[in-house]
């Protein structure tokens, strides 16, 4: 398996990534929001790092990922199917995304969604719940804190990009 992402870039993003991902899921589990500093913390790192690690060329066009994501986001936001915060981070963490690695990603979240649902329904009718009694993920239980989802797959992806990614 070879990702389009560069290696060299992933291994860049991914330290500063991973824990960004790890908080919008600790956040939107306990509070079931995206806070924007996540959201905003996410874009800087891509402003600051990848034109060190990208060709310019390619670094301008992964930014167009993050306005074209916004926009789709907006619109499923405005028609109820998202959270706000969730396609805010989704925005902020597609520049990261090399457009030829959209259908692994897409599988990649697919499989995380279908786990993280699975797993957090599970926990919230057995006594791991006693572990945070407060989360707000547990008590509107006709919501699912996607920021889990979210945050998880840019680390998982940046990880195998880390390793499986293409040499340039």
């Amino acid at each position: 398996m070879t990702l389009e992402i560069p290696a060299f870039a992933a291994a860049w993003f991914l330290p500063v990534a991973l824990p960004l991902g790890i908080w919008v899921a600790w956040s939107d589990l306990r509070d079931m929001r995206i806070s924007n500093r996540a959201v905003l913390a996410l874009v800087v790192l891509f402003l600051l790092i990848g034109p060190l690690v990208l060709p310019l060329p390619v670094y301008g066009w992964q930014l167009l990922h993050l306005v074209v994501v916004l926009l789709v986001g907006m619109v499923l936001n405005a028609a109820g199917l998202l959270g706000a915060g969730d396609a805010k981070f989704a925005a902020a963490a597609a520049p990261f995304i090399a457009l030829g690695d959209i259908r692994f990603v897409i599988a990649l979240f697919a499989a995380n969604l279908l786990a993280a649902f699975a797993t957090h329904r599970l926990a919230a009718r057995t006594p791991l719940r006693r572990l945070a009694p407060d989360w707000q993920s547990w008590v509107r239980t006709k919501e699912f804190p996607m920021g889990l989802s979210l945050g998880l797959t840019l680390a998982i992806y940046l990880a195998l990009g880390a390793v499986y990614g293409s040499g340039g």
